[in-house]
């Protein structure tokens, strides 16, 4: 048995889909009517953290080796493939 919070989240997702597919459609159309404001924020003081970080040193670089590497080769042999002959009718 579902409990009340499924329920509630299966509901939104249809409801949700609905509204896609209106709008996909054509069914709803949405317009801006207004548009947003942020609020107006006085900010003062205040102090950013500081860190002191010690990093590992890391050294890249390359170096010879061998190892075996496949070696793939293509060669041509005659075969036998099927074709298709179609006569227009009236011709």
């Amino acid at each position: 048995m579902a409990d009340g919070k499924t329920t509630g989240g299966v509901i939104a997702i249809v409801i949700l889909i609905i509204v896609v597919v209106a709008v996909a459609f054509g069914f709803l159309r949405v317009r801006q009517t207004q548009t947003a404001k942020l609020p107006e924020v006085s900010v003062q003081g205040g102090q950013t953290p500081k860190f002191d970080v010690d990093a590992a040193k890391v050294d890249v670089g390359t170096k010879q080796t061998s190892i075996p590497v496949p070696k793939v080769e293509t060669k041509q042999e005659p075969i036998t493939v099927p074709t298709v002959s179609v006569d227009k009718p009236g011709q």
